[in-house]
């Protein structure tokens, strides 16, 4: 009988260790931008209006945690008609063969109080690459009865290593669009 009470206490204290929290992206408050030489004299910022994205953690301060994220590239929008929709196809993205990029962490480390180096395998035309994002936590707080978590992570990915090809150049050689995108999330969690 003492056996039988010495399992069911390791089982409870094994199931508080392992319990896991959800936080789900709410696209409503949050973006996914990205900007990009142009003309290698200034830069052009696009945003993805369409998401999904879940973190779950075992730990309250976030460390290990897991980041799934699917981004629709068709929702791709830099205020400009006509480059959008050059971006959708072959030269760039291909949104009707390819019609998601996806990001799955591997890492999500912490290196300071409010910091976080995440790492993961970003897909994009169906070629996988790691990728490493510096994040900053903002925090949590509870607003009508739900907990809110904030992070803000940025990162730099090069397009030709993803197949977004489109290279035409200046006169004097250089690229008329870069080969260096900078990514910056912002994302507000809702916890489930």
């Amino acid at each position: 009988m003492k056996n039988i009470y010495i399992i069911l206490i390791i089982s409870f204290i094994s199931s508080i260790s392992l319990a896991q929290s959800t936080w789900v992206i709410d696209p409503t408050h949050s973006s996914v931008q990205f900007d990009v030489s142009h003309l290698a004299v200034s830069s052009v910022t696009g945003f993805f209006t369409s998401y999904a994205g879940t973190l779950t953690s075992k730990k309250s301060d976030f460390e290990g945690a897991k980041v799934n994220a699917t981004i629709e590239v068709a929702s791709i929008t830099t205020n400009n008609m006509e480059r959008d929709k050059h971006l959708k196809e072959d030269d760039f993205f291909n949104a009707e063969k390819y019609p998601e990029i996806k990001f799955e962490s591997t890492s999500f480390k912490k290196v300071s109080d409010n910091n976080f180096l995440i790492e993961g395998n970003l897909t994009i035309r169906n070629v996988t690459k790691p990728v490493t994002l510096e994040a900053e936590f903002g925090g949590i707080v509870s607003i009508n009865n739900k907990k809110k978590a904030g992070f803000t992570a940025t990162g730099t990915i090069d397009r030709f290593e993803f197949g977004l090809k489109w290279d035409d150049v200046l006169d004097n050689g250089g690229l008329i669009v870069g080969e260096k995108v900078d990514i910056i999330l912002k994302m507000e969690l809702v916890k489930q």
